[in-house]
């Protein structure tokens, strides 16, 4: 395990940028209140159940494409376009609330996801180990996240007041605004260091980068072939999909909570809390071994049930504590996967594992559609939490016998990163 280097000048500022735009990227006021916005258009939950698989739809499409076009091309570009696309559906959104308008604005918050997906990852990355800093890959990026959850948090707390102010409009234009100061900060990160210059659509990797269908090629040759990167890929996948597709049903699980839906914003904050102090703990997370991510993954689905299940807003501390656990294994599953990817198609395979996310997002929108409406919105967050047992079970399973055969830390395989996820593959 290679131990991380002080972050020098480059490596500060490369953070900073980084900070900034996960900030910026989610202080979107429409974030704690659009699900209320499509039930107060008239919408059932199976209507906006719907709008989520189609959000994840689009996105699928256009995943892996976008990440071949960012190894092709220029990371730092998707990054910068990611946002206006987002900004784009929103304001669609609060120009013409209705159930089209909702379907047009979630396929270009899909394609802005894509765009995004991968290029981040794989920009990041890159530029962390060109200065000998990858180990600080799983800390930069666990603070990234602590600092969108920042931006959440902030959404959440002016919600309530815009939205008393001047309405869903008011709350547009402010998330359009965050959109776009995203896109500008975007220009801030370092050029890409092998972003595709020059080289021919088909042609050979090198380092000024491949072509697009050679990245692609390349990409997804080596997640299908290489056991370790093709197990990560299926990790991130699981662990990444059940919470980020329960966040979004949030806001109705609150509203079933309390009476007055101006309270909804406030009472979500235990939860943004917990994912702050779980994004917060990847240092400390790097030690775990494959025990004890199962036991962080058991930990959460079994708080996660309890809280959902106590119907009262108390519980939303115990469901902070479960998306805090998730959120902490998504950042390690993570930095796993990019201490594995050795070719040079990064932004393709990372593309590849928030594909396989948004399958199985889809999957877990669909069942929750038809549980919630049959048992309510607390049964199906309670549900919800069984595939991260049967993950835990499966990785205690996988440790015990790889322990039999290898005795010691799952943690020290990860060849680059401090990231010790065990039971990654």
């Amino acid at each position: 395990m290679t131990t991380a280097l002080a972050p020098g000048r480059g490596t500060r500022r490369l953070a900073a940028t980084l900070y900034a735009y996960a900030f910026l990227g989610d202080l979107v006021l429409l974030y704690p209140v659009y699900t209320l916005l499509f039930a107060d258009t008239g919408l059932s939950v199976g209507q906006i159940s719907s709008l989520f698989v189609l959000w994840s739809a689009s996105a699928i499409l256009l995943e892996v494409p976008s990440g071949a076009w960012a190894d092709a091309v220029s990371r730092r570009l998707l990054l910068c376009l990611a946002p206006l696309v987002t900004a784009a559906g929103f304001a669609v959104w609060v120009l013409l609330p209705s159930y089209p308008a909702f379907a047009v604005g979630f396929v270009l918050w899909g394609a802005g996801a894509a765009l995004g997906s991968g290029a981040l990852e794989a920009l990041v990355f890159t530029e962390l180990d060109s200065r000998g800093a990858a180990g600080r890959y799983a800390r930069v990026t666990g603070r990234a996240k602590t600092a969108g959850v920042v931006g959440a948090l902030t959404s959440i707390v002016l919600a309530g007041p815009v939205l008393a102010a001047g309405g869903y409009l008011a709350v547009g234009a402010a998330s359009v605004l965050a959109c776009l100061l995203a896109a500008a900060v975007a220009l801030l990160f370092p050029p890409d260091r092998r972003a595709g210059r020059g080289a021919a659509a088909d042609g050979p990797p090198g380092d000024d980068g491949v072509g697009w269908a050679a990245s692609l090629r390349l990409g997804l040759a080596e997640a299908r072939t290489v056991a370790p990167v093709r197990a990560a890929v299926g990790l991130v996948a699981v662990v990444a999909a059940v919470w980020g597709a329960l966040d979004e049903y949030t806001p109705l699980l609150a509203r079933d909570t309390v009476a007055d839906a101006r309270s909804v914003p406030l009472l979500l904050l235990p939860v943004w809390v917990g994912v702050t102090v779980g994004g917060l703990l990847a240092p400390l997370g790097e030690r775990l071994t494959t025990r004890g991510y199962a036991t962080l993954l058991g930990l959460g689905a079994v708080t996660l049930a309890a809280g959902a299940l106590t119907r009262h807003p108390a519980g939303f501390v115990l469901i902070a504590v479960a998306f805090g656990a998730w959120q902490l294994a998504t950042v390690l599953a993570d930095a796993r996967l990019q201490a594995r990817i050795t070719g040079p198609s990064r932004a393709t395979v990372t593309s590849l594992a928030g594909m396989a996310t948004d399958v199985t997002i889809i999957a877990v929108y669909a069942g929750y559609g038809l549980l919630a409406t049959a048992a309510g919105n607390a049964v199906a967050f309670a549900v919800a939490a069984a595939p991260y047992l049967v993950v835990a079970a499966l990785l205690l399973a996988g440790g015990r016998i790889r322990g039999r055969a290898s005795p010691g830390r799952v943690a020290s395989d990860a060849p680059r990163t401090g990231a010790g996820v065990g039971g990654a593959g």
